[in-house]
């Protein structure tokens, strides 16, 4: 009987309907191997984030664009943020990177709060910025992981004009909060100028399609000023007190 050659198709030894060729079927099993290592590490993330998180108290998280340069608005906007949630007694929470996550440690750092960063290890180098305290720095391989440890131990979310990534933690966050998967925790947009658009299209296109129901452009707040954000997270601690969203 002729040996299969490495284009030959031949059965798989587990559920799978299609055949593969044995060199395919060699690179399956060695994934497969890979991936059942990989839960191991997915756990060791978790661990940490949830062990060393949990010693921190009481916290927001700030998110915001990567490339806002010192000295903008939006950066001097980040650092009255950061400024403000430590004198109201909350622990600062950002991705750790440069722009307003740079900003919002900066202001939580100088003001003598806890600044925490949670940085993610990237195919381009992303520096964890010099305001992140040297005992809270968490540097994270797997994004979702990453994006567990920014809601499980947050009082509320202030987000700031950001792109892609921004977005993406701005609709996670309202995606768990709308599916009752998380508390119904304050989601806080700052920058009218930059939001007004966004909102209007929830509501204009989203809500009228039917796409959503009608209280859920309600789970977003607006606001151009920091004490008025770090309000509207007090005012959800004191009706629903210090929980943790998970």
């Amino acid at each position: 009987m002729p040996t299969p050659s490495s284009q030959t198709p031949v059965p798989t030894p587990f559920d799978a309907d299609k055949p593969m060729a044995p060199a395919d079927l060699a690179a399956w099993n060695e994934q497969r191997i890979g991936d059942t290592w990989r839960v191991f590490r997915i756990m060791g993330e978790f661990v940490e984030g949830f062990e060393r998180l949990s010693r921190i108290g009481p916290s927001v998280s700030v998110f915001g664009s990567a490339r806002t340069p010192p000295g903008s608005p939006e950066y001097e906007m980040g650092v009255a943020v950061g400024r403000v949630l430590v004198e109201h007694g909350y622990a600062v929470i950002t991705g750790g990177g440069p722009g307003v996550m740079e900003a919002a440690n900066k202001g939580a750092q100088e003001a003598g709060g806890a600044s925490v960063g949670l940085g993610i290890v990237l195919p381009h180098e992303q520096r964890t910025n010099p305001y992140v305290d040297h005992d809270k720095e968490i540097v994270f391989d797997f994004f979702f992981a990453r994006k567990t440890m920014f809601v499980k131990y947050a009082q509320g979310f202030i987000v700031l004009p950001g792109g892609f990534g921004t977005m993406d933690e701005l609709f996670e966050a309202i995606t768990l909060i709308q599916t009752r998967k998380s508390a119904r925790f304050p989601v806080v947009l700052m920058g009218t100028a930059y939001w007004q658009g966004l909102l209007d299209w929830i509501r204009g296109t989203l809500l009228t399609s039917g796409y959503i129901s009608v209280g859920d452009p309600d789970l977003l707040s607006l606001t151009d000023d920091p004490l008025e954000a770090v309000r509207i997270i007090e005012a959800f601690t004191a009706q629903e007190g210090v929980a943790q969203n998970f």
